[in-house]
């Protein structure tokens, strides 16, 4: 039997061919009665399904649960007409107009190579300073660094990073961190003489790390914010794996790491698209990471009409400068145009049969690239807003009637209380199933510890949260 989606297509072919006077207007009557007969059925037909399928299960729970209160986010989100597509296609444009940025081309030559590119990056972190009153930071970070792309010897690389101190004295050294990569390459990525104009790969993520810093610096956050320009990523995710040593060595804690990598087009008919985020699960069992808590967390504050969440931790067989954040088990996601088009990466520019190959700045969708900045920026306030996550969240209740969440926490006067989340072991979603004041145990009467994954989120005066802690099993003690 047709589905009505079928039916309904067959009737919009038939009125076309009619309007065209192929066929019979009678016939185009009478399929139009078929279908308003069959959809009729089918209705009917789901109702009856409906009541004899869905609601089947057990409610839960039990008992009369009273709806949680309503805490409303924190105020004052950054609008869309903020952020500066000019200043944007800028960066763009300087780091396009290096020729190449190869992280194994020249780090001296003002006018070509990937000091150049830094060059222009360093400029427009000190600009965005000197508005800030001096409180973002802008400093290089010089290493060395050794891959199969470096012809296996130790290569000069640098990344760029501003660092706006938190000041909340518990949690300035928290960071969260927004990234892209500002080295490219052509179709050979050993060659550092032909042009790689990288313009989406990846100038329009580095874009987005610079659009964020003019976003927020002049703001103040309990945590402190990164923004970051690093090398090497083609050669081997150099830049990222440095990028997390720096922070170590600095004693920062990483409470969220933005990698935006590819977010400058967007082919596909029907632009502007959601932007892709993608978290892995690490080695956690039931797929439960930090990673995916902070997937959760930016498409909340940004909404699922901007973020589409991937649960897996990159495109197929390939990798961002994010992926060394997640193996060490910390919050880490990567945002990435929504379908990508190879003939414009890794791609030495050219035409064949008539085609253009090449990362070049005629493909990319400025209105986009505006949107994915607004989205990190938005989710590195509020996050850089919270109140820090609370510890040792353990779920108990096996083999009884109800499910025991308990957790603790340490002393924050800007904290509210806490949400103790919910979702069905097959949601990606959390719920909040109630409010509590003091950190401790709650007890979810008459809900099943089976039917349902449980986390504890800290919420702030101001309504910002925590990333959500999902809820282990209790040791036995």
């Amino acid at each position: 039997m047709m589905t009505i989606w079928e039916l309904q297509s067959r009737a919009f072919i038939l009125s076309s061919i009619a309007a065209r006077r192929i066929i019979p207007l009678c016939a185009i009557g009478f399929a139009m009665a078929v279908l308003a007969s069959v959809t009729s059925m089918s209705v009917a037909g789901a109702g009856q399904t409906k009541s004899t399928t869905a609601g089947h299960d057990p409610a839960e729970p039990l008992t009369r649960h009273v709806a949680p209160p309503h805490i409303p986010r924190v105020a004052g989100a950054i609008k869309r007409q903020n952020v500066s597509e000019k200043d944007l296609r800028l960066t763009v444009q300087q780091l396009v107009a290096c020729g190449t940025r190869s992280s194994i081309s020249s780090w001296s030559d003002p006018q070509r190579g990937i000091g150049c590119a830094r060059d222009h990056i360093v400029t427009r972190f000190k600009s965005i300073a000197r508005t800030s009153g001096g409180r973002l930071q802008v400093s290089e970070d010089r290493f060395q660094a050794t891959s199969p792309r470096t012809f296996s010897k130790p290569a000069p690389l640098e990344n760029v990073v501003a660092l706006l101190p938190g000041t909340d004295p518990q949690l300035s050294k928290t960071v969260f961190v927004v990234s892209g990569h500002f080295d490219s390459m052509p179709s050979d990525v050993m060659d550092a003489k032909s042009d790689a104009p990288g313009a989406d790969d990846d100038a329009s993520g580095t874009a987005v790390s610079i659009e964020c810093a003019r976003l927020l610096a002049r703001g103040s956050y309990r945590a402190t914010l990164v923004f970051a320009a690093v090398s090497g990523e083609e050669q081997g995710l150099l830049g990222g794996k440095r990028l997390l040593e720096y922070l170590q060595e600095k004693g920062y804690q990483v409470g969220g790491f933005l990698d935006n990598d590819i977010v400058g087009a967007d082919f596909a008919p029907g632009a502007p698209h959601r932007v892709r985020v993608f978290s892995g699960a690490g080695k956690i069992e039931d797929g439960d990471s930090p990673s995916r808590e902070l997937a959760r967390a930016v498409e909340e504050i940004d909404g699922r009409s901007a973020i589409r969440m991937i649960f897996r931790v990159d495109r197929l067989g390939r990798g961002g400068d994010h992926y060394p954040f997640v193996m060490a088990g910390l919050p880490a996601v990567r945002f990435t145009e929504p379908l990508e088009n190879y003939h414009h990466e890794h791609q030495t520019p050219r035409t064949a049969n008539g085609v253009v190959y090449g990362d070049l700045i005629q493909f990319l969708n400025f209105q986009f690239i505006g949107n994915v900045a607004r989205d990190n920026a938005e989710a590195l306030r509020e996050l850089a807003l919270a109140p820090a996550p609370p510890h040792n969240v353990e779920i108990r209740g096996g083999v009884s009637p109800d499910a025991r969440v308990s957790w603790t926490a340490d002393e924050d006067p800007e904290r509210r209380g806490f949400e103790v989340l919910w979702r069905e072991t097959t949601s990606p979603r959390w719920k909040v199933f109630e409010v509590v004041n003091q950190p401790g145990t709650a007890v979810l009467q008459t809900v099943s510890t089976d039917n349902h994954f449980f986390a504890v989120r800290s919420v702030g005066r101001n309504g910002a949260r925590s990333l959500a802690v999902p809820a282990v099993i209790a040791r036995r003690r």
